[in-house]
């Protein structure tokens, strides 16, 4: 990628970043997270919450490619190795390969743009180079409320538009509340297509995330047939999923209300516990629910925080290109704001490492380029490279 647009950061010359501290064994160094929690719950196993911390022993930089884009919510990386990206009130954009960023790229259906709806998440077809066909979710807007809706359209050959957008999957019921659409995508090994719904942060609708006929609250599969089903429930806001690039499992990362943003390994017909279990409280402060945090039948996550990174994309590392971030899990924080990198071995997390933590910006979503880079887009309009 061309960086002539981008501004390089650092302690060493103002202008560039360059990382690379010893990493001591993990067992033995403190948490990132020094903060006071906002529970008093206690972990289910060793290392569910404040794993030791960890550094990068190896170099990498890390530019700024883009600095103008319009509330991006998600980015992908296309075949061709350039990047599309939506931005939340209802457009596109293509960062090419030679530094340029495209005009806004229209055809979409009207969205909820208000709180947390807009044109969220993107995927490219399996066989995007010969169809040009891309999957979106966004908060479909209607006279009759809002909802989290999945569709497909063809990119046009000049590239200023979507084509025969069609609506594939709607979370019914609407409802008049422009928050908690969940949105993320992510491609299964059999070719079908998860999409993650939230609660819609209601105090009325929390409840259905636990109820099976509502689309509130889980993570629906879509067949490549075009079948809805439910895989998981019991989801506040999963904002983020990605797919393990060696054991193909689906990961998640959930928003919880006041401490207890988790990390889960889904699995098929589990119960992921919201609103009956949980670790945060109310904004409050008052326990949910009985304040329980573990229930027999429900899941534990994998890992948490209190207090909250707000964790919204994600991404695992495939690349050899920076070898000790092989398969390692990169989670976007919003209230956080920096990019949390999650080592985890034998489905746990042993180490936890904050990136970009002086950028001060709430990173909405990350993925991996053909370059072996992470790129990531921010709510204030930029677009990072963090990699060789």
């Amino acid at each position: 990628m061309n960086k002539k647009n981008g501004r390089f950061y650092g302690a060493l010359t103002g202008l560039l970043l360059i990382v690379s501290l010893a990493a001591g064994t993990l067992a033995e160094t403190p948490p990132v997270e020094t903060r006071r929690a906002n529970t008093d719950y206690q972990p289910a196993f060793a290392g569910q919450t404040r794993a030791p911390g960890m550094k990068t022993n190896e170099t990498y930089r890390v530019d700024i490619l883009a600095q103008d884009l319009d509330k991006p919510w998600a980015l992908a990386a296309l075949p061709d190795g350039r990047l599309a990206i939506t931005e939340k009130d209802g457009t596109m954009r293509l960062y090419r390969t030679d530094g340029a960023l495209s005009g806004k790229i229209v055809g979409f259906p009207q969205v909820e743009s208000g709180g947390q709806g807009g044109l969220l998440d993107l995927l490219p077809a399996q066989d995007f180079q010969a169809s040009r066909i891309l999957y979106f979710s966004l908060a479909e807007k209607t006279a009759e409320g809002s909802l989290t809706a999945v569709g497909r359209g063809r990119l046009s050959d000049d590239e200023t538009r979507i084509e025969d957008f069609r609506v594939l999957y709607r979370a019914y019921p609407y409802y008049n509340v422009g928050a908690h659409f969940g949105s993320r995508l992510a491609w299964g090994k059999d070719g079908s297509l998860f999409v993650s719904t939230g609660d819609r942060q209601s105090a009325g609708t929390r409840a259905m995330a636990q109820d099976p006929s509502s689309g509130y609250g889980k993570i629906i599969r879509l067949s490549p047939e075009g079948q809805a089903e439910t895989y998981s429930l019991g989801h506040r806001n999963v904002q983020g999923m990605a797919v393990h690039p060696l054991t193909q499992e689906l990961w998640a990362s959930e928003m919880g209300p006041r401490g207890g943003d988790e990390i889960n390994l889904i699995l098929p017909g589990k119960n992921y516990g919201w609103p009956v279990i949980s670790y945060g409280n109310e904004y409050s402060g008052r326990r949910i629910g009985d304040g329980l945090t573990r229930l027999e039948g429900m899941e534990q996550p994998v890992y948490y925080w209190d207090p909250v990174l707000a964790p919204s994309g994600m991404s695992f590392y495939a690349s050899e290109a920076i070898s000790e971030w092989q398969y390692d899990l990169f989670v976007g924080g919003l209230a956080g704001q920096h990019i949390s990198r999650l080592k985890i071995r034998d489905g746990r997390v042993i180490g936890e490492e904050r990136l970009l933590e002086n950028e001060n910006q709430r990173f909405r979503d990350l993925a991996e380029g053909l370059d072996g880079a992470l790129y990531a887009v921010t709510d204030g309009g930029r677009l990072y490279r963090i990699g060789p």
